[in-house]
Order: structure tokens, then C-alpha cells, then sequence
């Protein structure tokens, strides 16, 4: 199955579909108020991204770097990509005040959940 690369106003989705068609669903079913500005097949399976370019490598200051987190991942994937609703799942599920809350979700955000 390809991989899609699909833009829209506000977000890059990459995800694995038949053809352009099943690629657009995935955008209509996740996002139906966005228009879809650039899709394109990827001409490999696989997609990387740079760790450095995420903000995931430590700086002097960390002693770890930033991980992708699955808690706030399955949060993003309940609320639909609503960042405020993602926000209040991930306070509900880990008892983290709003300003931790707000940094884990936008953090991942960045990562592309």
C-alpha cells in the first residue's frame, strides 16, 4: 500500500492508503473543516523525519531528551487533533497540572502523532 504525503491548511498527514482517493478520505474523516492543499504519493514505504529538527535531541540544559508520549498521543487520537480537548483527556489521565498538560500535547503536536 503507498504512502501518502497529504497537506492542508494546518496540518501534514502521513499515511498509507490505496490511491489519492482513500488518501483524501483519511483527511475528510480526521479533519472535514480543513481543504487539502498538496497530496502526494511517496515515492518510498517508509517516511523519516530529523530528531533535531523535532526539538527530540537534548540540549545542554536536559539531561534526557524529549520522547514521543503514548499517553498523549491516544489523547490527540480521542480528541481528533483538538488541542484543548486533548489538553483536558491528558490532565483527566495523568493528574497533570494545565502547564505540563499544555507543553506533553503541543509536544507532541510538533512530533506529528
Amino acid at each position: 500500500m503507498p504512502l501518502f504525503e497529504i497537506e492542508t491548511e494546518a496540518h501534514i498527514i502521513i499515511s498509507w492508503a490505496d490511491d489519492e482517493t482513500a488518501a483524501t478520505a483519511v483527511v475528510s474523516d480526521a479533519y472535514p473543516q480543513e481543504r487539502i492543499l498538496r497530496l502526494t504519493r511517496r515515492p518510498r514505504d517508509t517516511w523519516v523525519i530529523s530528531k533535531s529538527a523535532l526539538g527530540l535531541l537534548p540540549n545542554a540544559s536536559e539531561q534526557e531528551p524529549q520522547r514521543p508520549c503514548d499517553t498523549a498521543r491516544e489523547c490527540l487520537a480521542r480528541a481528533s487533533g483538538d488541542k484543548l480537548h486533548a489538553i483536558r483527556l491528558y490532565m483527566h489521565e495523568t493528574g497533570d497540572d494545565l502547564d505540563r498538560a499544555r507543553k506533553v500535547i503541543e509536544s507532541n503536536m510538533v512530533m506529528g502523532w
